[in-house]
């Protein structure tokens, strides 16, 4: 079986390379393309794989436009860090799918997928037990997906009440946000506080997880407002965050450890 694999990540190249080699040592990568116009280039220049194995996430772009460029006549394994959430769309269409890290026995059953599709016999104008990758479904699973993983779009800015006005507050001026007697409210770098009308479990579904931590029930710091990070007691962390807090800020101890990771990335 000729295979060419799609990929960016020179290390999942090599993972995926040796992987496949031990599930079926038949297996020939015949090419490999990091990036969406290499894919396309070696598509339009080779003979027909067998089959791809294909990210969707590309140096480039999503492996999607691929197919808007140039015609795929092989069957497709996509290899995607996305949720199950997200792939609904592939077992609309029985596309096949791999959720990286790749495991393999998930490897082997998908080649296995493969091989009972391409030895059905051809009879005629019926249907086959299991529809295969044509442009139909394709363009369903385009369609699909980029309106499912396109990237969050996160809260940019708040507008608050000060004095007698309403005045915008960039999500990058804030400090952290918390809860006080039932009220949220927010701290900017310089010290100024402001109520806003959203709960912190609202307020968390709103923010970039990459800029902001929900550290407890109470607070949820920004990663520039944290200064300096203390053991505490039973495995907990306290934090000392600028602009000072009125209250201690407390990781506890089931949150130290993503909490640490959050810090580390």
């Amino acid at each position: 079986m000729n295979v060419l694999l799609i990929e960016d990540e020179e290390l999942a190249v090599r993972k995926l390379s040796k992987l496949l080699q031990e599930v079926d040592d038949s297996i020939q990568i015949v090419g490999t393309a990091a990036s969406v116009r290499a894919s396309v280039a070696w598509l339009q220049a080779n003979p027909t794989p067998d089959l791809i194995l294909m990210d969707i996430e590309l140096a480039d772009g999503q492996s999607f436009e691929i197919f808007e460029q140039t015609t795929v006549e092989s069957p497709v394994i996509f290899t995607t860090s996305y949720d199950e959430y997200a792939l609904r769309a592939f077992k609309v269409n029985s596309i096949d799918y791999l959720l990286k890290p790749i495991k393999r026995n998930e490897l082997e059953a998908s080649l296995a997928k493969h091989r009972r599709l391409q030895s059905q016999p051809d009879s005629g104008p019926a249907e086959p037990a299991e529809p295969s990758l044509d442009r139909m479904a394709i363009d369903a699973l385009v369609q699909q997906l980029r309106q499912q993983v396109q990237p969050t779009e996160y809260r940019k800015r708040f507008l608050v009440k000060h004095v007698q006005q309403w005045v915008p507050v960039e999500v990058s001026d804030i400090a952290y946000f918390y809860s006080e007697e039932g009220v949220s409210l927010f701290k900017t770098r310089s010290n100024q506080k402001f109520p806003v009308d959203y709960t912190l479990d609202e307020l968390e579904k709103m923010l970039d997880p990459a800029q902001f931590f929900r550290a407890n029930r109470q607070f949820i710091l920004d990663i520039h407002s944290v200064q300096q990070i203390h053991p505490y007691f039973n495995n907990k962390l306290k934090i000392t965050v600028k602009p000072a807090s009125d209250e201690e800020v407390i990781v506890s101890r089931e949150r130290a450890g993503d909490f640490k990771r959050w810090m580390g990335k």
